[in-house]
């Protein structure tokens, strides 16, 4: 069994923001897949099936971002997930837009819900699926983070949903390192 968990903010005012890239990437990974997320358990939105012959936990956690911790750590708990099993799906501004990354261990990296993910979990040793969402520093950081993509930079995220659908299906059948190396942009 798998739990990805795509980190983002519940309500329509933070749709399309960039933030929200895990909530994003996540519903499109369940639409591929024929996974409905709309059960609700432990403050976050989820939806379960079986993908590639592995039963997989979609989440949405629904307590905001830097909250995001207690609910990945319910789901881990209550279905008894190894933590190699788990990945994390989230928006990073260390990275250019239109890259990702994915990362089996490491700090926060200053992102909040991660220190919080890492706070709960007690270790930093989990998978996470780092998307990037670049920086403009003449822009408060919180308010870059809640703002929405131009059109033009919703045409480059759009061009990452082939390979990280593919990325997320490799997840449930290929060792991280592998998947790592295959993936990961040089």
């Amino acid at each position: 069994m798998y739990i990805i968990v795509g980190l983002g903010n519940p309500g329509k005012e933070y749709e399309q923001t960039r933030h929200n890239m895990g909530f994003h990437f996540i519903d499109l990974f369940a639409s591929q897949n024929g996974i409905t997320i709309q059960k609700e358990k432990f403050h976050g939105l989820y939806g379960e099936g079986m993908v590639d012959g592995e039963k997989v936990i979609l989440v949405k956690p629904q307590l905001y971002m830097n909250l995001s911790g207690e609910v990945v750590k319910k789901f881990v708990d209550f279905y008894d997930v190894d933590l190699d099993h788990l990945l994390i799906v989230h928006d990073d501004l260390d990275l250019p837009l239109g890259t990702f990354r994915l990362k089996k261990q490491g700090s926060s990296g200053g992102h909040n819900g991660l220190k919080d993910i890492e706070k709960y979990l007690g270790t930093t040793l989990y998978k996470r699926l780092k998307i990037g969402i670049s920086n403009d520093k003449t822009i408060d950081t919180k308010d870059y983070v809640l703002g929405k993509f131009s059109k033009a930079d919703q045409d480059v995220i759009r061009s990452l949903e082939e390979p990280i659908l593919s990325l997320l299906n490799d997840f449930l059948c290929l060792d991280f390192e592998t998947l790592m190396n295959h993936y990961n942009q040089k």
